[in-house]
This record gives structure tokens, C-alpha cells and sequence, in this order.
């Protein structure tokens, strides 16, 4: 008789469940990072600049879901990432994000009204009035004014948190024991960079630091939606404060007294430093669950096509710009013309009568808007503006 056991080795035993084949490689980080940062920049400057030329407050809500919302979830998707795990979405303390909030809003009383302040004083008058913010406001209706300021305070906090932390910092921060402050630093200044403001430049990098700093502390990205939402909607309460006193911006920023702003940036440091001593006191900030790791955010499952997964957004993108061209297709006209057909900017010294002209081309606008005068007769007297208030002493308008 022969022994079974040594007719040959035993048979190989399949894989248990617990031992899956592995799949293929993730995308690096790092391609991903540079890489979106890359496409982001194209489809803003393109895609996204255009669509705010036809509506400013559709625009914004456009550029925010479609480009960088769009991006922070479609890239670690077909890179084979979990994208809420690989950007950061895991729940924190509510504590965490209170106080992210409150950083928010001390900072932006701290160091962004000062550095702002001086870089208003120091940019040349032409470089302000191109890069002036308060033109987004302008010639809006009651309902866009809302739209804009829940994008503004809603969409960009949790948008752009996602891309420029969530994808972009994450995928440049190098793995302990290397320092994070590189991609800290590198990814703040491209934050500033693509709102393409030379005269906020230096705030903005101040609030991408700050921004970058709670996700690296935390490895989630809600204190840092908090605090952009905070910062966005304070400035948005002092602008429409400043408005609904009759005051323009620039005007407000030329009468302030630099002893004004030094004294509430006083009182702005004296609140962050009770805020990061709270932090340190409460450990607040250490009981967060930290960033996944590379092995907990990876995809292991089966990832659809890139052409699967881009077309909910492409369809839902161009179904929503069809609905615009119907419900404004006028706005659209007076847009692109006005956008073609630039006013000059009257000076503060303007003659009372050019100021007057300047008001009733705007109810004119209002009035063609809404079908109550002709586009053509809009145009005409746009045009005549343009032509004579040059002459009388205004300066050319921004493009």
C-alpha cells in the first residue's frame, strides 16, 4: 500500500477573504496634486472666467461645484483613492470646528484687515480699481446679491478647502519625518495665486497658512471650512454694512485712521492667542482622529471608467448653463456687451452731471433687463458714455 503523504506536496490552499489579490496601483499624491493644480488653473482661467462674464452669481456657484468640487472628487477616484477618507472628510469634534470658526474670525481682525490695509495704501490707484472686489456686487439683483454671498460664504469654503487642502497640500505634504511646511507654505501661495488679486495677494496667503495649519492638525478639512467660511462672511457683512451706509469700499479704506486698524488688530491678536491657548488647554485640537492613512484611503474595489464618472458632472454641468441661457438670456447680452464695451471710471472729482448720466445708464440697464426698454437703446447711450465721459476726464476701465 502506498502512503497518500508522499505521493506529492498537498495542495495549495486558495486565498482566505481576509487576503484580497492586489489591485493596481494608486495614483501618486504628488502627480495628483501637481497634476489638478495644473487642470484647475485651465478650467478657471477658461471654463470658469467665462461662465462668470454671462452671470457673476450663477458663476461663482458654477466654478466652485464644477472645477474645484468636480476635481477634488474625480481625481482620487481615478487615481483609486476613497476620496472622503484621502481628502480628509472624516467627522471631528464639534469643538474642532467651533474653533476653527473663531480662528477664523480673529484672524481676519488680527492680520488680514491690517495687511490688507497696507496693501491698499501701496498699490498704485489703477492696480486697485482693476483688481476692486466690490465690482462683483454691482448691478446686481436682491436675489443674485443672495446667490453671491451664499457662494461666497457656503460653496468656496467647502470647495476650495477640498481641492487646495484636500488634494493639493495633501498630495505635496511629504510622510513624517519630513517637514509638512514646504507644502504649507507652497500651497498657500498657489491658494492666493488663482484669485488672481496682486493687491490681496498677502492676505490670502496669510489665510491659506491658516487654513493649511488646521488640516495639518487636525488631518480634517472642516476646521479650515470653518474658518474660510468665517473669514468670507465677516468681510461680506462689512461690505454690505459699508453699502447700506452709502460708502464705497475704497472710499472707506482711504478715511480709515491707521491707529483705528492698529487697535482691532490688537484686539484680534489678544482673541487668537486665547484661542490657541483654549487649544492647548483643551487639547482640542489633538483629540481629532488625524489623517487616513495611504492604506486606509485607498480604493480596493472596482473604479468605473474615467468616462463613467465624468459624465454626471459634464451632463449636470451643461444641462445647468442651458437653464441659465433660458431664464437670462438678456442678462447674457448686456453682459457680454458691457463686457466688450468698457466704461471709463469717473473720478471722485467727476462733475455731478456725468455722475447723474452714470445713474440713469444703470436703470436704463435694469430697464432693458428686464424687457421694459430696448437692448438697442441701452447700447447706444452706453456707448455715447463711453465715448464722452473719457473725454471729460474719467480714466479707462479694467477689462
Amino acid at each position: 500500500m502506498e502512503d497518500s503523504s508522499a505521493s506529492g506536496p498537498p495542495p495549495s490552499e486558495p486565498p482566505g477573504p481576509s487576503e484580497p489579490p492586489p489591485g493596481p496601483e494608486p495614483m501618486s499624491p504628488r502627480a495628483m496634486a501637481l497634476g489638478g493644480g495644473a487642470l484647475a488653473l485651465a478650467l478657471f482661467l477658461v471654463v470658469g472666467g467665462s461662465v462668470q462674464l454671462l452671470n457673476a452669481a450663477f458663476g461663482i456657484w458654477f466654478t466652485e461645484l464644477f472645477i474645484f468640487l468636480a476635481l477634488a472628487w474625480l481625481l482620487p477616484r481615478i487615481g483609486r483613492w476613497k476620496p472622503a477618507l484621502y481628502m480628509g472628510l472624516k467627522p471631528v469634534p464639534a469643538e474642532a470646528t467651533a474653533l476653527g470658526f473663531f480662528l477664523g474670525v480673529a484672524n481676519f481682525i488680527a492680520l488680514v484687515v491690517p495687511i490688507q490695509f497696507v496693501a491698499q495704501r501701496l498699490a498704485p490707484e489703477s492696480l486697485r480699481e482693476m483688481f476692486d472686489g466690490a465690482r462683483l456686487f454691482e448691478r446686481q439683483t436682491p436675489l443674485e446679491l443672495g446667490i453671491i454671498l451664499a457662494g461666497v460664504t457656503v460653496a468656496a469654503p467647502i470647495c476650495e478647502e477640498l481641492f487646495f487642502r484636500g488634494i493639493f497640500q495633501r498630495g505635496l505634504t511629504p510622510p513624517a519625518p519630513h517637514s509638512p511646511m514646504r507644502a504649507l507654505v507652497f500651497s498657500a501661495v498657489v491658494f492666493s495665486a488663482f484669485h488672481l488679486d496682486p493687491v490681496g495677494f498677502t492676505a490670502r496667503v496669510e489665510l491659506g497658512l491658516l487654513f493649511g495649519w488646521l488640516y495639518l492638525r487636525t488631518g480634517s478639512v472642516w476646521p479650515g471650512i470653518a474658518a474660510h467660511a468665517a473669514n468670507n462672511l465677516v468681510s461680506s457683512v462689512l461690505f454690505l454694512a459699508a453699502k447700506a451706509m452709502g460708502t464705497e469700499a475704497g472710499d472707506a479704506d482711504a478715511d480709515t485712521n491707521p491707529l483705528f486698524v492698529l487697535g482691532l488688530s490688537v484686539v484680534g491678536c489678544v482673541a487668537m492667542l486665547g484661542l490657541f491657548a483654549y487649544a492647548r488647554h483643551s487639547r482640542v485640537l489633538d483629540s481629532t482622529p488625524g489623517r487616513a492613512s495611504d492604506e486606509e484611503a485607498r480604493e480596493t474595489g472596482r473604479v468605473p471608467s474615467v468616462a463613467t464618472l465624468l459624465l454626471p458632472w459634464v451632463v449636470t454641468a451643461t444641462v445647468s448653463l442651458g437653464l441659465l441661457v433660458a431664464v437670462d438670456r438678456r442678462g447674457i447680452a448686456l453682459n457680454l456687451f458691457d463686457t466688450f464695451n468698457p466704461l471709463p471710471a469717473l473720478k471722485d472729482d467727476a462733475p455731478s452731471a456725468l455722475q447723474a448720466e452714470r445713474k440713469a445708464l444703470d436703470e436704463l440697464r435694469a430697464s432693458a433687463r428686464r424687457g421694459q426698454a430696448s437692448m438697442e437703446t441701452y447700447q447706444e447711450e452706453r456707448l455715447r458714455q463711453a465715448r464722452d465721459h473719457l473725454k471729460a476726464g474719467g480714466t479707462r476701465a479694467p477689462p
